[in-house]
């Protein structure tokens, strides 16, 4: 982590190095920092910080000119112990962190940062450095250890106080209008993660995929951010899934090696909920992995659309029972009238669970799915009474006939008239077909 951290910032912190190791002359103005902004013409010049102490000018000097990281690194902090009130106090504590930074020495590094940004609120720089380093370490953390909320608190605040701060960024000496540019969007992002990821852990995931959004367009090869967006867009309510799915995808594309297969498994089975299938997957997940351009999910068919397809694709005098209460309860009112007037006064034979009797009409369960829930779904009507001798018992499963004369669609209901019981075995009870419901997309 601490390499990561060290590699991806690297020039935030760092640049203010090379541009603010010159050193000034004995009682002239140091040169500062920054001026103006980026494209725009040059601000007036401000009274910059003179040093008027030989000792003090003499201290300083020597340590921004050393050419050894330990070196520069000890003479730094010297400087600012002999003299902490010393108007090169920030610029030598941006030096002194670019340094750490260099050095590779992380906890240093953050610790120059959090005092910087005491004495310039609106170092950016140093904002982005202690974003970063809290956001990364919130990842890299377990959720039940007990630094996670101090992290997560600072994160927050620093990629706010970031994000409010760099509008005053100023484009420094000698840095091309690109350069900057390139520098403020990537502070920008590092804000946005931050502030991207606190949203996530307190489980507000829309503003957790506002902000991470624009840290992995600025980033769509970055694992640690793809992956929570796509979470992100996932755990709302209800689950943007042509988002999610997407940078689930690309998720499993960016993934370290060993997690590879486990996150696509993850967007396969997000897209398998959404799309009610897996057709299309190899396509869209190649797609994912080129980093092409977004590709939408055709969103599963709702109840209406399988039921018309079912009618389509089977004439309904050769439908089993579960697939006409399917369409009876779920088709459009044509679909249902066209399988209605097909089966109605028609002698049904068929097997059915009872749920209870009397001598004038049983009520029966007629498919799997209602049998399962002991569900009566058929009211069979007898045109003389039952002997009580013949009379299943509740939950037997037997065979009958019947003529289907009314229903209702929800809770459906069939009524068949002219019951008989039967001997021989009927076809066993079918399963209804899976009833899938269209998900909302943001």
């Amino acid at each position: 982590m601490k390499k990561i951290l060290l590699t991806v910032v690297l020039g935030v912190a760092v640049s203010a190095v090379a541009q603010s190791t010159a050193a000034p002359a004995q009682g002239q103005p140091a040169t500062p920092p920054a001026q103006g902004q980026a494209g725009a013409a040059p601000a007036p010049q401000a009274a910059a910080p003179v040093i008027k102490d030989p000792a003090e000018y003499n201290a300083y000097v020597g340590a921004v000119q050393q050419t050894d990281p330990t070196a520069k690194i000890s003479g730094l902090e010297a400087f600012l112990t002999q003299y902490p009130n010393s108007v090169m106090k920030n610029q030598a504590l941006e030096i002194l962190m670019g340094t750490y930074q260099q050095a590779g020495n992380s906890k240093k590094t953050m610790d120059t940062a959090a005092k910087l940004v005491a004495a310039d609120t609106c170092n950016v720089r140093a904002l982005a450095l202690l974003s970063y380093f809290d956001r990364v370490m919130v990842q890299s953390t377990a959720a039940n250890d007990p630094n996670v909320p101090k992290l997560l608190a600072d994160g927050k605040k620093y990629g706010q106080q970031g994000l409010d701060c760099l509008p005053k960024f100023t484009k420094p000496d000698g840095t091309s209008d690109a350069d900057f540019q390139k520098t403020k969007d990537q502070m920008n992002a590092i804000f946005h993660a931050a502030l991207g990821i606190a949203a996530l852990q307190e489980k507000d995931n829309a503003n957790a995929a506002k902000d991470l959004r624009i840290t992995v367009d600025a980033n769509p090869t970055d694992f640690s951010v793809v992956y929570p967006l796509a979470l992100a867009y996932l755990g709302q309510t209800p689950p943007d899934y042509q988002n999610g799915i997407w940078f689930a995808a690309r998720a499993a594309a960016v993934a370290p090696a060993q997690a590879q297969a486990g996150i696509e498994k993850y967007a396969l089975s997000q897209y398998r909920k959404f799309h009610a299938g897996e057709d299309g997957w190899p396509e869209f997940l190649a797609a994912a992995k080129a980093n092409g351009a977004q590709l939408a999910v055709k969103p599963a068919p709702t109840p209406a659309e399988q039921a018309h397809n079912m009618i389509t694709t089977t004439p309904p005098d050769k439908m089993d029972f579960a697939t006409w209460e399917f369409v009876l309860s779920n088709g459009s009112q044509e679909d249902q009238d066209q399988v209605w007037n097909a089966i109605k006064g028609k002698a049904v034979q068929m097997n059915g669970t009872i749920i209870s009797t009397n001598p004038a009409e049983f009520m029966i369960a007629g498919s799997s799915d209602d049998i399962d829930a002991k569900k009566a779904d058929i009211t069979l009507k007898f045109e003389e009474k039952v002997p009580v001798r013949m009379i299943p018992k509740d939950g037997a499963s037997f065979d009958f006939r019947g003529e289907p004369a009314s229903y209702t669609p929800n809770p459906f209901m069939m009524v068949m008239e002219k019951g008989a019981l039967l001997k021989a075995a009927a076809p066993p009870a079918t399963k209804k077909p899976p009833v899938h419901h269209k998900a909302t997309a943001q």
